[in-house]
């Protein structure tokens, strides 16, 4: 067998349709001595027979270790240049009370950004200040419980919240410590809505503004500058972008250094992970490495100190340890005349090809970064098959000719009816972006660790969505 025309030059024709590549998939991930998937020591069919399909699966130990990683990358890197770093988890890639008590646990500090997000966060035991509150538009609501509960940081978006920020802290009768989120505008690598400082978009105060931003913060009396903060987006690959927009802020933190106290720089997050064999995403120790020398060699030169460094990874340390279970429903290969050999394509003109559609019981309402950028994922059947590779799109049962799960993947010609297929790499961005699309109720998330699998989060039945219809009657079923 050889590649198929239709597929992006980026996917391999593989030698086994069945092999895990293990920077994709959970660290438990494997193959029973029958061939079958198990993630934490539980089979893919075990886990579906007792929480059913789809089913987002979280390998809690990788998470876990992930976490610690993370925070001991950072630490040591910046404590050789003399200072101290601080991880904040995103929330926003995936957050339950207990991924908040495990990113307690491994020492890091949470990131939230909606009144939402603050709640499971403290119910998660979670201390308010070791919180950052982020948000382009803060309700006055929440910056009020922000400030009432004693959040750690407020990072400043715009220049009318300083004022808004400020009257909150006066009004509650303490000082608030802030931020200041810069534009810096720097073009990350990454997609357009990934893409989250360039000059034309809502985050952020232009880099140009910053000293004014600053001393408009530091006349109010209720505030406390702690330092700047960037985020230049998320599955970033370059490190360029990385390095530049550090360079652009240590430009900006120096000259504030002159008229006051800096403490702080918040680099934020956005490194890559592999959600195919194309990927190469960094080490964290590499990005903790990297930002360090940047941020050393700029204090240098200027001769100013080295500030404490805050970053912000949530992909990286969730989304590996993430699985989503399906099972397939209609297969429908599709035989396409013409193929065109062009746009980095092999074949020849004029020949034909087959796209093999595999159906599965869930799809955008569950996933949407595909529909949304184009996201690709890897997939394997949770069984496995010496059968030849055949080019497949797995796509779910929503109304849409964009509802797809996976573009691209070669899985095993002999994929059928009732099959359980795993997506890989989904811990991130899947459950905190799912919708009710069609009246599908959201899937449960399992956390699964040395044979023991545990729910996070409660899936939504008929009945869990028809509760919140005003129109059905109590008790009537109808």
């Amino acid at each position: 067998m050889s590649a198929n025309p239709l597929a992006p030059p980026r996917l391999r024709f593989p030698d086994d349709a069945s092999a895990l590549t293990a920077r994709i998939w959970p660290a438990s991930a494997t193959r029973t001595d029958d061939g079958e998937l198990a993630i934490g020591g539980i089979s893919a069919s075990a886990l579906v027979e007792q929480f059913g399909s789809p089913l987002y699966v979280v390998d809690e130990r990788d998470v876990q270790a992930r976490a610690a990683r993370v925070r001991t990358a950072f630490t040591e890197a910046f404590g050789r240049i003399g200072t101290r770093a601080h991880v904040y988890y995103a929330a926003k890639a995936f957050f339950t009370t207990q991924v908040a008590a495990w990113m307690t646990e491994a020492g890091l500090r949470l990131d939230v950004c909606t009144a939402g997000e603050l709640a499971v966060a403290l119910a998660g035991g979670a201390d308010p200040a070791m919180l950052g509150f982020h948000g382009n538009d803060k309700s006055d609501a929440e910056i009020a419980r922000a400030v009432e509960v004693g959040l750690g940081t407020i990072v400043l978006d715009s220049h009318e919240e300083i004022g808004r920020v400020a009257r909150a802290a006066a009004d509650a009768g303490t000082v608030q410590r802030v931020r200041i989120r810069i534009n810096s505008g720097v073009h990350a690598s990454t997609h357009e809505y990934l893409a989250t400082a360039r000059e034309d978009q809502k985050f952020g105060i232009p880099l140009t503004e910053a000293v004014d931003a600053a001393a408009a913060v530091r006349a109010e009396p209720s505030l406390a500058f702690v330092g700047l903060h960037s985020h230049i987006g998320s599955q970033i690959f370059d490190e360029s972008g990385f390095r530049e927009a550090a360079r652009r802020l240590m430009d900006v933190h120096a000259e504030l250094v002159a008229s006051g106290p800096v403490p702080e720089l918040n680099l934020g997050g956005g490194w890559g992970i592999d959600y195919t064999e194309a990927d190469s995403a960094f080490a964290p120790e590499d990005v903790a490495e990297a930002l360090a020398s940047i941020v050393a060699e700029a204090c240098a030169e200027r001769g100013i100190p080295v500030p404490e460094v805050a970053v912000e990874p949530g992909r990286y340390i969730v989304g590996p340890a993430g699985v989503t279970l399906y099972r397939v429903g209609t297969i429908k290969p599709v035989t396409l005349s013409d193929v065109d050999a062009g746009q980095d394509h092999t074949g020849v003109p004029g020949a034909t090809a087959t796209r093999t559609y595999v159906s599965v019981d869930g799809g955008m309402s569950d996933n949407a970064r595909p529909a949304l950028y184009g996201a690709d994922y890897t997939a394997r059947l949770a069984r496995t098959s010496d059968a030849p590779a055949v080019l497949t799109r797995v796509v779910g049962k929503h109304c849409e000719s964009g509802d797809v799960v996976v573009h691209d993947e070669y899985l095993p010609g002999d994929v059928h009816r009732g099959d359980l297929l795993a997506v890989a790499a989904t811990g991130a961005y899947c459950w905190s972006l799912s919708s009710n699309y069609n009246h599908v109720g959201r899937p449960p998330v399992v956390a699964v660790a040395d044979g023991t699998a545990r729910i996070l989060v409660r899936g939504e039945s008929i009945d869990d969505l028809l509760a919140r219809d005003t129109g059905v009657v109590a008790g009537s079923g109808r």
